[in-house]
């Protein structure tokens, strides 16, 4: 197994670790001294960075792997969810925006799976980066704002209607790509059936 692959795996174990720093009730509301929300805001960072790593390793590197391709959105949808949901439990986030923004995810990953069984692949989108840029910030702002800078509270709020709404128009805008690359993929392969047919009918006279 390669260094960028080693780091999705890593993210996955991480994922665990956040929940259970997020939603066990420490006594005096710290782990080891430190406040549970800076313990939980470094173990999302410290993941998200794994996001970055992984990928800049693989292409720097040259170890683009199937397998690093099929882990590491599952591995990003597993941090985010995660995070999200707990946010929901601890009262941070409310319950109807986090499931837009989950829905989103599971919607897309079928929208791509189905695509890559017509043999199309479609390509991630700018929109989709800044959604996880704006989810990685929502998130931090939510969890520190939760512990000892409250003044970051309503900045995260904020930024999770930038999230919803980077969901939904990311997703509006993989729909019609989709619709697009699938739609250029069946008229590629007529237009390859009826060569084949009129290549057929004109060995047919010929002989």
């Amino acid at each position: 197994m390669n260094l960028p692959n080693a780091l999705t795996i890593t993210r996955i174990f991480l994922v665990p670790l956040l929940v259970v720093v997020l939603l066990t009730k420490f006594e005096g509301q710290a782990l080891l001294g430190i406040p549970t929300p800076i313990v939980g805001a470094a173990i999302f960072g410290l993941a998200s960075v794994t996001d970055w790593l992984d990928g800049f390793l693989a292409r720097r590197r040259g170890q683009v792997t199937s397998l690093g391709r099929m882990m590491d959105p599952i591995a990003d949808k597993l941090l985010t969810s995660a995070a999200f949901i707990s946010l929901v439990q601890l009262g941070l986030a409310p319950a109807w925006m986090v499931a837009i923004i989950i829905g989103r995810e599971f919607a897309i990953t079928a929208l791509r799976s189905l695509a890559y069984s017509r043999g199309v692949t479609i390509p991630a989108s700018p929109l989709g980066k800044i959604k996880m840029g704006s989810q990685v910030t929502a998130i931090l702002l939510l969890i520190v704002g939760w512990g000892p800078i409250p003044q970051l509270a309503p900045l995260g709020y904020a930024a999770l209607w930038v999230v919803m709404a980077a969901a939904i128009v990311s997703a509006v805008d993989y729909y019609r790509r989709f619709q697009r690359l699938v739609n250029a993929r069946v008229t590629d392969v007529n237009i390859v059936r009826e060569r084949r047919e009129i290549d057929r009918r004109t060995a047919n006279r010929e002989h």
